[in-house]
Protein backbone atom coordinates (compact mmCIF):
# COMPACT_ATOMS: atom_id res chain seq x y z
CA UNK A 1 0.00 0.00 0.00
CA UNK A 2 1.99 3.03 -0.92
CA UNK A 3 1.42 6.58 0.06
CA UNK A 4 1.32 9.13 -2.13
CA UNK A 5 4.45 11.16 -2.32
CA UNK A 6 5.33 14.55 -1.35
CA UNK A 7 5.82 16.98 -4.08
CA UNK A 8 9.42 18.48 -3.24
CA UNK A 9 8.49 21.46 -5.90
CA UNK A 10 5.34 22.39 -4.05
CA UNK A 11 4.90 26.34 -3.37
CA UNK A 12 4.12 27.81 -0.23
CA UNK A 13 3.26 31.18 0.61
CA UNK A 14 3.20 32.56 4.16
CA UNK A 15 0.37 35.38 3.79
CA UNK A 16 -3.39 34.50 4.81
CA UNK A 17 -5.16 34.82 1.30
CA UNK A 18 -3.08 31.50 0.14
CA UNK A 19 -4.11 29.32 3.23
CA UNK A 20 -7.86 30.49 2.19
CA UNK A 21 -7.03 28.82 -0.79
CA UNK A 22 -5.89 25.63 0.00
CA UNK A 23 -8.96 25.48 2.29
CA UNK A 24 -11.06 26.53 -0.10
CA UNK A 25 -9.74 23.47 -2.52
CA UNK A 26 -9.95 21.14 -0.05
CA UNK A 27 -12.36 18.15 -0.58
CA UNK A 28 -11.92 16.90 3.04
CA UNK A 29 -12.63 20.26 4.32
CA UNK A 30 -16.51 19.38 5.46
CA UNK A 31 -15.63 16.72 7.79
CA UNK A 32 -14.59 19.32 10.86
CA UNK A 33 -17.99 19.74 11.04
CA UNK A 34 -18.12 16.18 12.45
CA UNK A 35 -16.20 17.17 15.20
CA UNK A 36 -17.08 18.44 18.53
CA UNK A 37 -13.85 21.56 18.79
CA UNK A 38 -13.00 22.77 22.23
CA UNK A 39 -12.73 26.63 22.62
CA UNK A 40 -11.53 29.01 24.55
CA UNK A 41 -12.37 31.26 27.66
CA UNK A 42 -14.11 33.73 25.43
CA UNK A 43 -15.67 31.03 23.26
CA UNK A 44 -13.32 31.17 20.29
CA UNK A 45 -12.63 27.72 18.84
CA UNK A 46 -9.01 26.39 19.86
CA UNK A 47 -5.92 25.82 17.65
CA UNK A 48 -6.13 21.95 18.18
CA UNK A 49 -2.99 20.34 17.28
CA UNK A 50 -2.89 17.72 20.15
CA UNK A 51 -4.90 14.88 18.44
CA UNK A 52 -1.51 12.75 18.60
CA UNK A 53 -2.52 12.53 22.52
CA UNK A 54 -6.09 12.90 22.41
CA UNK A 55 -8.42 12.48 18.97
CA UNK A 56 -11.29 15.34 18.86
CA UNK A 57 -15.20 13.68 19.95
CA UNK A 58 -16.92 12.84 16.98
CA UNK A 59 -20.40 14.78 17.59
CA UNK A 60 -22.75 11.18 17.08
CA UNK A 61 -20.12 9.62 19.70
CA UNK A 62 -22.54 10.61 22.53
CA UNK A 63 -25.95 9.23 21.08
CA UNK A 64 -24.59 6.02 20.46
CA UNK A 65 -23.59 5.93 23.90
CA UNK A 66 -26.49 6.91 25.22
CA UNK A 67 -27.93 4.19 22.32
CA UNK A 68 -26.09 1.54 24.45
CA UNK A 69 -27.45 3.11 27.92
CA UNK A 70 -31.08 3.30 26.90
CA UNK A 71 -30.68 -0.41 25.88
CA UNK A 72 -28.66 -1.50 29.29
CA UNK A 73 -32.05 0.03 30.77
CA UNK A 74 -34.48 -1.42 29.10
CA UNK A 75 -33.21 -4.65 27.96
CA UNK A 76 -30.68 -5.24 31.15
CA UNK A 77 -28.55 -9.27 30.14
CA UNK A 78 -31.13 -9.58 27.02
CA UNK A 79 -29.13 -6.75 25.46
CA UNK A 80 -26.19 -9.11 24.89
CA UNK A 81 -28.13 -10.52 21.82
CA UNK A 82 -31.22 -7.34 21.54
CA UNK A 83 -29.70 -4.27 21.83
CA UNK A 84 -29.94 -2.71 18.58
CA UNK A 85 -25.82 -3.58 18.06
CA UNK A 86 -25.88 -7.24 20.48
CA UNK A 87 -23.18 -6.60 22.38
CA UNK A 88 -22.27 -9.96 22.65
CA UNK A 89 -20.37 -9.57 18.60
CA UNK A 90 -20.10 -5.86 18.92
CA UNK A 91 -16.37 -6.14 18.54
CA UNK A 92 -17.35 -7.61 14.94
CA UNK A 93 -18.02 -3.96 14.12
CA UNK A 94 -14.61 -2.97 14.16
CA UNK A 95 -13.01 -5.99 11.84
CA UNK A 96 -13.52 -4.49 8.74
CA UNK A 97 -12.53 -0.64 9.66
CA UNK A 98 -9.53 -2.34 11.57
CA UNK A 99 -8.30 -4.06 8.45
CA UNK A 100 -8.44 -1.29 6.42
CA UNK A 101 -6.61 1.14 8.33
CA UNK A 102 -4.26 -1.81 8.47
CA UNK A 103 -3.68 -3.21 5.65
CA UNK A 104 -4.38 -6.50 7.24
CA UNK A 105 -7.03 -9.37 6.69
CA UNK A 106 -10.01 -8.97 8.57
CA UNK A 107 -9.38 -12.06 10.59
CA UNK A 108 -6.15 -10.31 11.28
CA UNK A 109 -7.20 -7.82 13.46
CA UNK A 110 -9.82 -7.36 16.76
CA UNK A 111 -10.72 -4.86 19.13
CA UNK A 112 -9.83 -5.24 22.71
CA UNK A 113 -8.03 -4.43 25.90
CA UNK A 114 -5.28 -1.72 25.89
CA UNK A 115 -2.72 -0.76 23.93
CA UNK A 116 -0.14 -2.22 26.80
CA UNK A 117 -2.28 -5.04 27.77
CA UNK A 118 -1.94 -6.00 24.16
CA UNK A 119 1.28 -6.02 23.85
CA UNK A 120 2.03 -8.10 26.89
CA UNK A 121 -0.32 -11.20 25.40
CA UNK A 122 1.41 -10.24 22.45
CA UNK A 123 5.00 -11.04 23.73
CA UNK A 124 3.72 -13.82 25.89
CA UNK A 125 3.08 -15.34 22.48
CA UNK A 126 6.02 -13.92 20.70
CA UNK A 127 8.76 -13.71 23.10
CA UNK A 128 10.05 -17.21 23.31
CA UNK A 129 13.28 -16.40 24.40
CA UNK A 130 16.04 -19.30 24.63
CA UNK A 131 20.30 -18.56 26.34
CA UNK A 132 21.13 -18.39 22.49
CA UNK A 133 18.07 -15.83 21.53
CA UNK A 134 16.69 -14.03 24.08
CA UNK A 135 17.43 -9.86 23.51
CA UNK A 136 14.88 -7.54 22.76
CA UNK A 137 15.23 -4.66 19.43
CA UNK A 138 13.61 -0.92 20.97
CA UNK A 139 14.02 2.15 19.64
CA UNK A 140 16.01 5.04 21.67
CA UNK A 141 12.72 7.28 22.58
CA UNK A 142 10.51 4.51 22.37
CA UNK A 143 7.27 5.41 24.81
CA UNK A 144 7.86 4.78 28.63
CA UNK A 145 4.97 2.48 28.52
CA UNK A 146 6.40 0.03 25.86
CA UNK A 147 9.84 0.37 27.27
CA UNK A 148 8.45 -0.79 30.99
CA UNK A 149 6.33 -3.62 29.27
CA UNK A 150 9.28 -5.15 27.40
CA UNK A 151 11.93 -4.67 30.47
CA UNK A 152 9.57 -6.50 33.03
CA UNK A 153 8.72 -9.59 29.80
CA UNK A 154 12.92 -9.96 30.08
CA UNK A 155 12.99 -9.69 34.00
CA UNK A 156 9.94 -12.49 33.63
CA UNK A 157 11.98 -14.96 31.71
CA UNK A 158 14.72 -14.44 34.18
CA UNK A 159 17.20 -12.53 31.97
CA UNK A 160 19.32 -9.64 32.73
CA UNK A 161 17.64 -6.37 31.52
CA UNK A 162 20.91 -4.84 31.00
CA UNK A 163 22.47 -7.40 28.79
CA UNK A 164 19.30 -8.24 26.67
CA UNK A 165 17.98 -5.00 25.92
CA UNK A 166 19.07 -3.61 22.64
CA UNK A 167 18.30 -0.09 21.50
CA UNK A 168 18.51 1.30 18.18
CA UNK A 169 19.86 4.87 18.67
CA UNK A 170 20.47 7.52 16.45
CA UNK A 171 23.77 8.38 14.61
CA UNK A 172 25.68 11.20 16.45
CA UNK A 173 24.13 14.78 16.20
CA UNK A 174 21.12 12.80 14.36
CA UNK A 175 17.53 12.84 15.74
CA UNK A 176 15.83 10.17 14.22
CA UNK A 177 16.77 6.29 13.03
CA UNK A 178 19.03 5.74 9.67
CA UNK A 179 16.88 2.53 8.25
CA UNK A 180 20.51 1.18 7.23
CA UNK A 181 21.28 1.15 10.55
CA UNK A 182 19.20 -0.91 11.85
CA UNK A 183 19.38 -3.47 9.15
CA UNK A 184 22.87 -3.53 10.11
CA UNK A 185 22.33 -4.17 13.37
CA UNK A 186 20.04 -6.98 12.67
CA UNK A 187 22.72 -8.33 10.72
CA UNK A 188 25.34 -8.29 12.91
CA UNK A 189 23.08 -9.20 15.96
CA UNK A 190 19.85 -10.87 14.69
CA UNK A 191 20.92 -14.38 15.55
CA UNK A 192 21.00 -13.02 19.42
CA UNK A 193 17.12 -10.75 18.88
CA UNK A 194 14.43 -12.83 20.12
CA UNK A 195 11.75 -10.12 19.11
CA UNK A 196 11.93 -6.55 17.17
CA UNK A 197 9.32 -4.54 18.96
CA UNK A 198 9.94 -0.80 17.49
CA UNK A 199 7.03 1.66 16.89
CA UNK A 200 5.73 2.43 12.90
CA UNK A 201 5.85 6.38 14.22
CA UNK A 202 7.98 7.93 16.76
CA UNK A 203 5.90 9.52 19.39
CA UNK A 204 8.37 11.88 20.89
CA UNK A 205 10.07 12.73 17.48
CA UNK A 206 7.36 11.96 15.02
CA UNK A 207 9.17 9.54 12.59
CA UNK A 208 7.85 6.66 10.49
CA UNK A 209 9.88 3.98 10.12
CA UNK A 210 10.12 1.90 6.90
CA UNK A 211 8.45 -1.02 8.72
CA UNK A 212 8.34 -3.06 5.11
CA UNK A 213 12.56 -3.07 5.29
CA UNK A 214 12.49 -3.42 8.65
CA UNK A 215 10.24 -6.32 8.78
CA UNK A 216 12.18 -7.90 6.28
CA UNK A 217 15.55 -7.59 7.58
CA UNK A 218 14.10 -9.29 11.03
CA UNK A 219 13.12 -12.34 8.89
CA UNK A 220 15.98 -12.52 7.30
CA UNK A 221 17.53 -13.44 10.78
CA UNK A 222 14.63 -15.71 12.16
CA UNK A 223 13.66 -12.53 14.41
CA UNK A 224 10.02 -12.14 15.71
CA UNK A 225 8.50 -8.43 14.69
CA UNK A 226 6.30 -6.31 16.18
CA UNK A 227 5.26 -2.87 15.76
CA UNK A 228 3.58 -0.43 17.75
CA UNK A 229 1.09 1.38 15.71
CA UNK A 230 -0.11 3.69 18.44
CA UNK A 231 0.82 7.24 16.45
CA UNK A 232 0.70 5.33 12.83
CA UNK A 233 -2.98 3.73 12.68
CA UNK A 234 -5.08 6.68 11.46
CA UNK A 235 -1.90 8.75 10.29
CA UNK A 236 -0.08 6.76 7.76
CA UNK A 237 -1.02 4.01 5.63
CA UNK A 238 -0.32 0.87 6.85
CA UNK A 239 0.49 -2.85 5.11
CA UNK A 240 1.08 -5.24 7.83
CA UNK A 241 -0.08 -8.35 6.25
CA UNK A 242 1.76 -7.67 2.69
CA UNK A 243 4.78 -6.31 4.96
CA UNK A 244 4.56 -10.07 6.85
CA UNK A 245 4.84 -8.78 10.26
CA UNK A 246 3.86 -11.10 13.08
CA UNK A 247 1.61 -8.90 15.19
CA UNK A 248 0.95 -5.11 15.91
CA UNK A 249 -0.67 -3.44 18.66
CA UNK A 250 -2.14 -0.07 18.66
CA UNK A 251 -4.59 2.09 20.77
CA UNK A 252 -7.31 4.42 19.55
CA UNK A 253 -8.17 7.63 21.42
CA UNK A 254 -5.05 9.64 19.14
CA UNK A 255 -5.80 9.62 15.85
CA UNK A 256 -8.59 7.51 15.38
CA UNK A 257 -10.64 9.45 18.23
CA UNK A 258 -12.20 7.15 20.69
CA UNK A 259 -12.14 8.95 23.60
CA UNK A 260 -9.84 9.08 26.56
CA UNK A 261 -8.57 5.45 27.04
CA UNK A 262 -10.46 4.40 24.17
CA UNK A 263 -10.48 0.52 23.46
CA UNK A 264 -7.04 -0.82 22.02
CA UNK A 265 -6.51 -3.17 18.63
CA UNK A 266 -4.03 -6.12 17.81
CA UNK A 267 -3.01 -7.48 14.47
CA UNK A 268 -1.52 -11.11 13.98
CA UNK A 269 -0.18 -12.76 11.08
CA UNK A 270 -3.00 -15.04 9.31
CA UNK A 271 -0.17 -17.96 9.75
CA UNK A 272 0.21 -17.75 13.42
CA UNK A 273 -3.71 -17.17 13.67
CA UNK A 274 -4.17 -20.80 11.69
CA UNK A 275 -2.07 -22.55 14.50
CA UNK A 276 -3.33 -23.32 17.85
CA UNK A 277 -0.69 -24.73 19.30
CA UNK A 278 1.18 -20.96 19.90
CA UNK A 279 1.39 -20.44 23.77
CA UNK A 280 -0.81 -17.86 24.41
CA UNK A 281 -2.25 -16.55 27.98
CA UNK A 282 -5.91 -17.10 27.73
CA UNK A 283 -9.47 -16.39 28.32
CA UNK A 284 -12.86 -17.50 27.26
CA UNK A 285 -13.60 -15.18 24.45
CA UNK A 286 -10.72 -16.32 22.66
CA UNK A 287 -12.98 -19.56 21.88
CA UNK A 288 -15.58 -20.11 19.41
CA UNK A 289 -18.78 -17.75 20.01
CA UNK A 290 -20.95 -20.53 18.96
CA UNK A 291 -19.47 -23.25 21.87
CA UNK A 292 -18.23 -20.51 24.49
CA UNK A 293 -21.50 -20.96 26.68
CA UNK A 294 -21.12 -24.56 26.97
CA UNK A 295 -18.17 -23.54 29.56
CA UNK A 296 -16.28 -26.19 28.71
CA UNK A 297 -12.84 -26.72 30.42
CA UNK A 298 -10.65 -27.37 27.80
CA UNK A 299 -8.95 -24.18 25.93
CA UNK A 300 -9.52 -24.56 22.24
CA UNK A 301 -8.63 -20.92 20.65
CA UNK A 302 -10.46 -19.16 17.97
CA UNK A 303 -8.61 -19.58 14.44
CA UNK A 304 -7.37 -15.82 13.90
CA UNK A 305 -6.49 -13.41 16.26
CA UNK A 306 -9.82 -14.15 17.69
CA UNK A 307 -8.15 -16.47 19.72
CA UNK A 308 -5.74 -14.17 21.56
CA UNK A 309 -9.21 -12.32 23.19
CA UNK A 310 -9.79 -12.66 27.22
CA UNK A 311 -12.99 -11.22 28.15
CA UNK A 312 -15.99 -9.78 26.69
CA UNK A 313 -15.47 -6.21 25.31
CA UNK A 314 -16.49 -2.54 27.01
CA UNK A 315 -19.29 -1.63 24.79
CA UNK A 316 -19.69 1.67 26.18
CA UNK A 317 -15.69 2.61 24.88
CA UNK A 318 -16.86 0.82 21.57
CA UNK A 319 -19.68 2.63 21.39
CA UNK A 320 -17.83 5.79 20.88
CA UNK A 321 -15.31 4.51 18.65
CA UNK A 322 -17.55 3.80 15.83
CA UNK A 323 -18.65 6.78 14.55
CA UNK A 324 -15.09 7.85 14.01
CA UNK A 325 -14.47 4.39 12.53
CA UNK A 326 -17.63 5.38 10.25
CA UNK A 327 -15.68 8.57 9.11
CA UNK A 328 -12.19 7.13 8.05
CA UNK A 329 -13.93 3.98 5.93
CA UNK A 330 -15.60 6.64 3.66
CA UNK A 331 -12.82 8.80 3.23
CA UNK A 332 -9.96 6.40 3.02
CA UNK A 333 -6.24 6.50 4.23
CA UNK A 334 -5.36 7.69 1.15
CA UNK A 335 -6.95 10.66 0.75
CA UNK A 336 -5.83 11.24 4.05
CA UNK A 337 -2.49 11.24 3.67
CA UNK A 338 -2.50 13.29 0.51
CA UNK A 339 -4.07 16.03 2.70
CA UNK A 340 -1.51 15.33 5.81
CA UNK A 341 1.15 15.68 3.58
CA UNK A 342 0.24 19.37 2.53
CA UNK A 343 -1.03 20.12 5.89
CA UNK A 344 2.18 19.32 7.76
CA UNK A 345 4.51 20.67 4.62
CA UNK A 346 2.57 24.29 5.08
CA UNK A 347 3.60 23.65 8.69
CA UNK A 348 7.01 23.02 8.18
CA UNK A 349 7.24 25.93 5.73
CA UNK A 350 5.63 28.69 8.53
CA UNK A 351 7.99 26.93 11.11
CA UNK A 352 11.01 27.80 8.92
CA UNK A 353 10.00 31.01 8.14
CA UNK A 354 10.48 32.28 11.27
CA UNK A 355 13.97 31.94 10.77
CA UNK A 356 14.73 31.33 14.90
CA UNK A 357 17.87 30.62 16.07
CA UNK A 358 16.19 28.56 19.07
CA UNK A 359 13.86 26.41 17.17
CA UNK A 360 14.92 23.15 15.75
CA UNK A 361 12.81 20.70 13.86
CA UNK A 362 13.77 16.76 14.63
CA UNK A 363 11.57 15.28 12.83
CA UNK A 364 12.22 14.10 9.56
CA UNK A 365 12.62 16.60 6.72
CA UNK A 366 11.42 14.26 4.11
CA UNK A 367 7.62 14.30 4.10
CA UNK A 368 7.57 10.68 3.03
CA UNK A 369 9.10 9.77 6.58
CA UNK A 370 6.89 11.42 9.26
CA UNK A 371 3.35 11.32 9.83
CA UNK A 372 1.36 14.50 10.56
CA UNK A 373 3.24 16.08 13.52
CA UNK A 374 6.70 17.90 13.90
CA UNK A 375 8.45 18.06 16.53
CA UNK A 376 9.66 21.38 17.81
CA UNK A 377 12.98 20.81 20.02
CA UNK A 378 13.63 24.46 21.57
CA UNK A 379 17.41 25.58 22.95
CA UNK A 380 16.19 27.77 26.23
CA UNK A 381 13.04 26.91 28.48
CA UNK A 382 10.67 25.24 26.16
CA UNK A 383 8.39 25.24 28.74
CA UNK A 384 7.74 29.14 28.72
CA UNK A 385 7.25 29.06 25.09
CA UNK A 386 4.67 26.08 25.42
CA UNK A 387 2.93 28.35 27.82
CA UNK A 388 2.88 31.47 25.68
CA UNK A 389 1.35 29.37 22.43
CA UNK A 390 -0.94 28.01 25.12
CA UNK A 391 -1.82 31.35 26.17
CA UNK A 392 -2.65 32.75 22.67
CA UNK A 393 -5.35 29.88 22.20
CA UNK A 394 -3.26 26.85 20.75
CA UNK A 395 -3.33 22.95 22.19
CA UNK A 396 -0.44 21.35 21.41
CA UNK A 397 1.75 18.88 23.47
CA UNK A 398 4.97 19.51 25.85
CA UNK A 399 7.41 16.85 26.20
CA UNK A 400 10.06 17.40 28.81
CA UNK A 401 12.67 18.80 28.34
CA UNK A 402 12.39 20.90 25.85
CA UNK A 403 10.06 19.79 22.49
CA UNK A 404 6.81 21.01 21.81
CA UNK A 405 4.75 18.42 19.80
CA UNK A 406 2.34 20.27 17.14
CA UNK A 407 0.26 17.60 15.15
CA UNK A 408 -1.95 19.19 12.33
CA UNK A 409 -4.70 16.27 11.81
CA UNK A 410 -6.43 16.30 8.39
CA UNK A 411 -10.11 14.93 9.58
CA UNK A 412 -10.67 18.18 11.21
CA UNK A 413 -7.58 20.96 11.22
CA UNK A 414 -7.29 23.84 8.40
CA UNK A 415 -4.90 25.24 6.82
CA UNK A 416 -5.77 28.61 7.90
CA UNK A 417 -5.23 27.23 11.33
CA UNK A 418 -1.80 26.22 10.21
CA UNK A 419 -1.16 29.49 9.11
CA UNK A 420 -3.04 31.26 12.27
CA UNK A 421 -0.08 28.59 14.35
CA UNK A 422 2.50 30.08 11.89
CA UNK A 423 1.69 33.37 13.41
CA UNK A 424 1.45 33.46 16.84
CA UNK A 425 4.36 31.33 17.05
CA UNK A 426 6.14 33.91 15.43
CA UNK A 427 4.94 36.18 17.73
CA UNK A 428 5.41 33.85 20.75
CA UNK A 429 9.16 33.93 19.36
CA UNK A 430 9.81 37.11 20.02
CA UNK A 431 7.88 37.41 23.25
CA UNK A 432 10.18 34.86 24.79
CA UNK A 433 13.50 35.76 23.29
CA UNK A 434 12.80 39.22 25.50
CA UNK A 435 12.07 37.07 27.97
CA UNK A 436 12.50 33.74 29.73
CA UNK A 437 9.72 33.58 32.23
CA UNK A 438 9.08 30.48 34.66
CA UNK A 439 6.67 28.14 33.50
CA UNK A 440 3.02 28.20 35.59
CA UNK A 441 2.32 25.54 37.56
Amino acid sequence: MDAPRPSSERAYQADEAFARRLDADDRLASYRERFAMPRGDRGEPSIYFCGNSLGLMPKTAKALVVQELDDWATLAVQGHFGARTPWYSYHEEFRQPFAELTGALPHEVVAMNGLTVNLHLMMASFYRPSPDRHKILVEDNAFPSDRYAVQSQIAWHGYDVADALVVAAPRECENTLRTEDVEATLEERGREIALVLLGGVNYYTGQLLDMRRIAAAARRRGCVVGFDLAHAVGNVPLALHEWDADFGIWCSYKYLNGGPGSIGGAFVHERHGRNPAIPRLAGWWGIDPETRFRMSTEFIPREGVDGWQLSNPPILSMAALRPSLAIFSEVGMLALREKSLRLTGFLEYLVDGTQSTTLEVITPRSAEWRGCQLSLRIERDAAALFDALSARGVMADFREPDVIRVAPVPLYNTFHEVWRFGLILREALAQYSGSQSPRKG
